[in-house]
């Protein structure tokens, strides 16, 4: 009777050049990355304690220099790494709203926003500037508050816009709660925005709240 053969599994770049990246599951994509583990774990066992320990990929690529360099084994290469990995995301999403419309983008608007917004702990509010064509000029942190709050100063806004030579804009801020819902104080502040800016001949396209996973547009729901 023929021995029965067995072979061993595939490693994820393996994986990867045989069935494409798709096929990956994130432990794999970013053990592909880090290439190396550390003493007594193996890359693939680090990548997934990494994954556990952040909460999912999109913390991990989120966190600082410091949350990283608080990880047994993971030196400043491999943090240098996942840092440059998320900030080249966010270049990458940025590119693609500077080069067409973001009305025929909605998915990539999001993601850009959620990219530097869905990961913090603390409220944060961000302009995305466009110019006649819709086309993103450029974007800035307007204000971070509490978790609960976050101050927000119309005329700083619209001033600006203005320096920008806007035509248009996007406002966007999270919900560190995880709740996606408007309150009434996102809906007023999305009027008095939306009033302020019209006084100068620019338009609010849309209010989007990030939070987690999870998202919502103003506009959509006729509130902008």
């Amino acid at each position: 009777m023929p021995e029965t053969q067995t072979h061993a599994p595939l490693q994820p770049r393996e994986r990867l050049m045989r069935h494409g990246a798709s096929a990956l599951e994130d432990a794999e994509l970013l053990a592909i990355m880090l290439r190396t583990g550390t003493s007594g774990t193996p890359v693939l066992g680090l990548s997934r304690q990494l994954l556990q320990g952040f909460g999912g990929l999109r913390q991990l690529l989120a966190a600082d220099r410091a949350a990283l360099a608080a990880i047994p084994g993971l030196g400043p290469a491999k943090s240098c790494q996942l840092i440059a990995t998320m900030e080249l995301a966010r270049r990458a999403y940025a590119e693609a709203l500077q080069e067409g419309n973001v009305m025929n983008q909605p998915d990539a608007v999001l993601q850009y926003c959620a990219a530097r917004l869905a990961h913090l702990r603390v409220e944060h509010c961000i302009a995305l500037y466009l110019d006649n064509r819709l086309r993103l000029l450029s974007c800035h942190t307007l204000a971070q508050g509490t978790t609960n709050q976050a101050s927000v100063f119309i005329g700083e806004i619209v001033r600006a816009a203005l320096a920008q030579h806007a035509s248009a804009m996007i406002f966007a801020h999270n919900h560190p709660s995880g709740n996606r819902e408007p309150s009434q104080a996102d809906i007023t502040l999305t009027r008095r925005l939306k009033d302020a800016l019209a006084l100068v001949d620019i338009r609010l396209v849309d209010h989007l709240i990030i939070a987690g996973n999870g998202s919502c547009s103003l506009a959509a729901r006729g509130l902008c």
